[in-house]
């Protein structure tokens, strides 16, 4: 067998490729008799039809190309290996000729990782916008809890208050005709925090229990109904009842209430300790987003458009399988967006995506960082952490998808990369 390489541009790399008329004719004759058991030729039983019979009965041709199929996959990969070609896609077969008597020719292509050169990755310095937790952060998380933990309680003799809840019956129409869901009975409503149309809410302060009235409001230009942007409504409204938020306070009995606290002191230094991580964390993610961007920035690299447009098209199905549990349908996306401007989109993250991809293995070659069976098990115990369960189920299910070692290991040394680059450059956290 002899190759020839020839290195195209995109990364593309073709294979001639000539394979000696003794081995042709071996893998044939092995085809002939693999083909001969699978076929039935009235006067003769599977397997016991002579060469000459089986090619007349289905064809020289598709013997040949069952000869191949066989051999090509060993023979594309010792080129491979032989002339340490870098490869990311399966080697596919563009011609062939397979006469009797001659060398057989192959003619095939294959995609090539991409050749990356980083100018500079250490001792650069970078600036983060650094993130702080608002000054009233803390206050803040005390309040959303006791608001978490507030109770409803009816009230009578008044009017409806800005910050009550109601129960309410309504029925809308637009153009002489009820809107289609505009109606129900006993819904309850937040008047503080309503996401009804713009003027709904506020038009209910100030009425009484039982009272029956009509508001009219106007559907916004931008209304996700076709029918209904911009038109005038009205809707009959009847008030059903008054509820108010009743708020805990803030003291000893709440905490040990929300928690294993038994103080309130405790609970605030806890709640204290969990915003500073997450000032931390946001910080590390920062950090870590920007290093990366800084030292992209100083790579070169020239991406194939068909392996973006791969890579496009996966997040095209991770997007789809999102959306399906919402009840969206990829046609209305398509219909609401352009499908033009999705596509850029997604090519757009494909190249982010694959960057960053290619980095991390160039910093790994450069820096010989490799993945450890130590770093693997942490991967595996995290796994087990995010779904609440044990490790032995962990195992168990990764012997049934190997994608997903493949997967945990490629973040293992994403991880192991970032740690390095955040290591060797300087990070300098600026204010907002």
């Amino acid at each position: 067998m002899t190759v020839k390489i020839e290195k195209q541009d995109k990364n593309i790399v073709k294979l001639d490729i000539e394979i000696d008329e003794k081995t042709a004719m071996n893998e044939y004759n092995k085809s002939c008799r693999r083909l001969a058991q699978r076929v039935n030729i009235p006067g003769f039983r599977k397997g016991k039809a002579p060469r000459t019979i089986l090619e007349k009965h289905i064809g020289s041709e598709a013997i040949q190309r069952d000869a191949l199929e066989y051999m090509l996959p060993n023979i594309f990969a010792k080129a491979i290996t032989e002339n340490e070609l870098n490869v990311i896609t399966e080697p596919y077969l563009e011609s062939y000729n397979f006469e009797f008597g001659k060398p057989v020719t192959v003619t095939a292509k294959v995609e090539l990782r991409p050749e990356v050169k980083i100018s500079q990755y250490k001792d650069l310095e970078i600036e983060v916008e650094e993130f702080k937790n608002p000054e009233n952060a803390l206050e803040k998380e005390l309040e959303d809890l006791a608001n978490k933990y507030a109770s409803l309680e009816s009230v009578t003799g008044r009017q409806t208050a800005e910050k009550d809840i109601v129960m309410m019956d309504f029925e809308g129409s637009a153009n002489g005709e009820l809107i289609k869901g505009g109606a129900a009975k006993n819904y309850m409503l937040d008047l503080a925090h309503s996401n009804f149309i713009p003027g709904f809410a506020e038009q209910l302060v100030g009425k009484n229990i039982g009272e029956e009235f009509t508001i009219n409001v106007k559907f916004p230009e931008d209304y996700h109904d076709e029918k209904l942007k911009g038109q005038d409504a009205e809707f009959k409204i009847t008030i059903n009842e008054i509820k108010e938020k009743k708020v805990p306070e803030l003291n000893d009995e709440f905490a040990k209430k929300v928690g294993p606290f038994k103080s309130f002191d405790a609970m605030k230094e806890d709640i204290s300790n969990y915003l500073q991580n997450v000032e931390k964390n946001e910080n590390e993610k920062r950090s870590s987003a920007k290093v990366f961007e800084t030292v992209i920035g100083n790579m070169d690299v020239d991406i194939q458009d068909t392996m973006i447009d791969r890579e496009a098209n996966a997040l095209k199905n991770e997007f789809m399988q999102r959306i399906q549990q919402t009840g969206v349908t990829w046609e209305q996306i398509i219909k609401r967006e352009g499908q033009d401007k999705i596509w850029n989109e997604l090519r757009e993250e494909a190249v982010n995506r694959i960057k960053n991809s290619l980095l991390v293995a160039e910093i790994a070659k450069l820096e010989n960082l490799q993945i450890t069976s130590e770093d693997l098990e942490k991967k595996f115990n995290e796994l087990a952490a995010v779904y609440g369960t044990d490790k032995a189920s962990v195992m168990h299910e990764l012997q049934r998808n190997p994608m997903l070692i493949q997967s945990l290991s490629q973040q293992a040394l994403s991880q192991k990369v970032t740690k390095f680059l955040l290591d060797n450059n300087k990070i300098k956290f600026i204010k907002k």
